[in-house]
């Protein structure tokens, strides 16, 4: 367990230090607006790509071998990037970060799935994806700190040292083959079987909930420049989303464990399409004040959705469906703001705000149709 949260605090802040590196390539090559969504569309799509391989990867030869070399890889797009001059070699420095990236996400969340059975698997998980906020705040603020006293290609390489560092600890915490599923387990509690229907439910809620947490997330900050906030003010209230967003994927783990997925799902995306609405009227202090609690449920439908997954599939089949289950989300996130940028293109920011929250309101009837499944399914048995 605290191989895979260690991992995926890492893996999730390299992932968000690109925010922080963005603007200073973009003004060291002169690129364009569309040049920069290109590179981090190219980390997210690599990521994306190989999440089901690596998955594989990690069945065939163990979890922390795979963790440890996916780990170098992702650091290594850092020193690759100081290397290069221009925007391919950036782009393909950012690729192989993208494919490192990619390992962590399967083959983590399965090593948590199988160490922990029935609800406390949904709990687990939640506590994983909490460990990955984690990284996501302190990585790009020290990043962030670190470029104010060095230059940034020398700033790359202790980005590096802190991959090579993380890659030792795992491989010397974790013991050779280990996260590799068993040829054949028996039967035992909390062991799920296929649920018909279930897994496709459930990717498809988190389809719509990462797409719509990445196109509010876009948005946001040209909604609040809007109201009147500068550039410290937008950067403040990103940092109380993510704060909010950290505790509720805590504070939801908890409550999927308790209330289900559907009472969960149905209170988290309903709550986050009404703070939505009411944040399109505010006055940029009271919107301020409401960032927190966006967060809060914002992030928190997806602890719930990743511990669900355990539940939904064999063991056997655990780490090649959280690739898939990655793949589609990931894939979302990196697209969903393309769709969203050419609505506000067309009609504006806060009708795009709009189709967020009304887009968010599409997860209801599936959570409906996922709990019908899983009740029909413990019926059967």
């Amino acid at each position: 367990m605290g191989t895979a949260c260690g991992a995926h605090a890492v893996h999730d802040g390299y992932t968000d230090v690109l925010y922080v590196m963005l603007p200073l390539w973009q003004s060291e090559l002169g690129l364009g607006y569309a040049a920069v969504g290109a590179l981090r569309g190219l980390y997210s799509g690599a990521m994306a790509l190989f999440q089901i391989p690596a998955g594989s990867l990690g069945d065939r030869f163990g979890a922390g071998l795979m963790l440890a070399i996916g780990t170098v890889m992702a650091a290594a797009a850092f020193p690759l990037a100081a290397l290069g001059h221009g925007f391919l070699p950036l782009a393909a420095a950012l690729v192989v970060g993208g494919i490192g990236a990619s390992v962590q996400h399967p083959i983590a969340s399965a090593v948590v799935a199988r160490a922990y059975h029935g609800v406390r698997s949904r709990t687990a998980l939640g506590t994983y994806n909490f460990a990955g906020d984690i990284g996501k705040m302190l990585l790009p603020a020290g990043t962030a700190l670190l470029l104010t006293l060095l230059p940034w290609r020398t700033a790359m390489w202790a980005l590096f040292a802190i991959g090579i560092l993380a890659a030792i600890a795992i491989l010397v915490a974790t013991p050779a083959g280990h996260g590799r599923p068993a040829a054949k387990t028996l039967a035992r509690p909390g062991t799920a079987a296929p649920v018909k229907g279930g897994f496709r439910l459930l990717l498809a809620i988190g389809i719509i909930d990462t797409g719509t947490r990445s196109g509010f997330l876009t948005f946001l900050p040209f909604l609040l420049a809007a109201k009147g906030a500068e550039l410290p003010t937008i950067g403040l209230a990103l940092t109380l989303i993510f704060a909010g967003g950290a505790a509720g994927k805590l504070v939801c783990a908890w409550l999927g464990a308790r209330l289900g997925v559907l009472r969960t799902v149905l209170l988290t995306e309903g709550l986050t399409a009404i703070g939505i609405l009411a944040l399109l009227p505010l006055e940029l202090e009271a919107g301020l004040a409401l960032l927190p609690l966006i967060g809060v449920a914002l992030n928190g439908t997806s602890s719930v959705l990743y511990g669900t997954v355990p539940e939904l599939v064999p063991e056997s089949r655990r780490t090649r469906a959280f690739g898939i289950f990655y793949t589609g989300t990931i894939g979302a996130g990196a697209l969903s703001p393309i769709f969203y940028g050419l609505l506000g293109d067309w009609t504006g920011v806060t009708h795009a705000m709009l189709a967020v929250a009304a887009m968010v309101l599409a997860t209801l009837p599936l959570a409906v149709l996922l709990n019908r499944a899983m009740r029909r399914h413990i019926a059967a048995e």
